[in-house]
């Protein structure tokens, strides 16, 4: 599990959790909610998916609707499997290619292509279709794939904001250690410890992740008014001040509260997985009617209706005939 590495010792220390009001006191660590173990299933043309947020609550995860662990899986020669051109309305996806490659394209000429710890933020707003799959390169040859597609909703005032792409590099990835070093951070979007990821949101989110080694326990600080989510992508380990006991595709919902958040990795990991790896994640919600139909999100079932009505009249875009471009040169259309 590659994306980005580096060595701890030199990075930036995240600062210890804020003192609580009682002096020598420190703030109380969120309680944990709930955990939750993510089913398999498949998407696209076929490729093994992980539904992490599966029977949770959109009230908890708001301002996010849904999120899948694809694979990780080896491909064999002729395996490597992607999407079909399909649309989307009402909220962004957000990409991001732990192992592998993946290619991105829209109708709005957003599109490049990513891999190890690169991501890909495509706002839909008020629509297009987009397509993904893997290089010509990798089917040929086969290879391992994994990474995860989130889906952030959009606020009623930005639901049919024009479409915007962001192609952030890993290297634009903030990165910070954990005050002992135990812990690499990757802030992909957002702000921890007074460091902003690169990313740009509608919605004020924080998207984190966090790679513990074996034995290591690691304090994080969360915007109060923001929930908190932990989706585990690999290893072993338990969160919370109760050490609640998790393991990879588990998803721990923590509780209200200003405190930190709370993650300890096992001494001991699986042979194929080093290291405890999590996605930490949270948002302040926006707390308005949802109405979630496939590949829209919108706010009432008129609004659904719509966009179904726009989709087949070809409102949304259609397929355009110029190829991907190459990971490094220009992006028509990037913002």
């Amino acid at each position: 599990m590659p994306a980005v590495t580096a060595d701890t010792l030199t990075l930036p220390r995240l600062a210890a959790p804020v003192p609580g009001p009682v002096p020598g006191s420190a703030a109380r660590p969120r309680p944990v909610r709930s955990v939750t173990a993510a089913p398999s299933g498949y998407e696209g043309e076929g490729f093994p998916v992980r539904r992490a947020f599966a029977g949770v609550p959109h009230s908890v995860l708001d301002p996010f609707i849904h999120m899948d662990q694809m694979g990780e899986v080896e491909y064999a020669p002729g395996e490597p499997k992607g999407t079909p051109w399909h649309p989307h309305r009402g909220f962004e996806t957000v990409t991001y290619i732990i192992d592998g490659v993946f290619e991105h394209q829209d109708s709005a000429g957003g599109g490049g292509t990513i891999t190890d710890g690169d991501t890909q933020w495509m706002t839909a707003g008020s629509g297009l279709l987009h397509i993904e799959k893997p290089p010509e390169h990798l089917v040929v040859s086969g290879g391992l794939f994994h990474g995860v597609q989130l889906w952030v909703n959009l606020p009623r005032a930005h639901k049919f904001h024009l479409p915007r792409y962001q192609d952030i590099r890993a290297r634009q990835a903030a990165l910070l250690a954990s005050p002992d070093g135990g812990a690499l951070l990757r802030v992909i979007a957002g702000e921890l410890g007074g460091h902003a990821g690169p990313g740009v949101t509608f919605t004020p989110i924080t998207l984190v992740h966090a790679t513990l080694s074996p034995g290591a326990r690691l304090e994080v600080p969360w915007e109060p008014g923001f929930n908190a989510l932990a989706y585990v992508l690999a290893g072993q380990g338990d969160v919370g001040a109760e050490r609640r006991p998790v393991r990879k595709g588990h998803l721990a919902v923590f509780g209200a509260g200003g405190g930190p958040l709370t993650l300890g990795a096992g001494t001991g990991q699986p042979q194929a997985e080093p290291n405890l790896e999590v996605l930490l994640l949270g948002g302040r919600p926006i707390r308005e009617p949802v109405v979630h139909y496939g590949p829209f999100v919108m706010n009432t079932r008129a609004e659904i209706l719509q966009a179904m009505e726009d989709y087949q009249a070809g409102r949304l875009g259609v397929v355009p005939a110029e190829r991907v471009p190459h990971a490094d040169g220009p992006v028509p259309g990037k913002e």
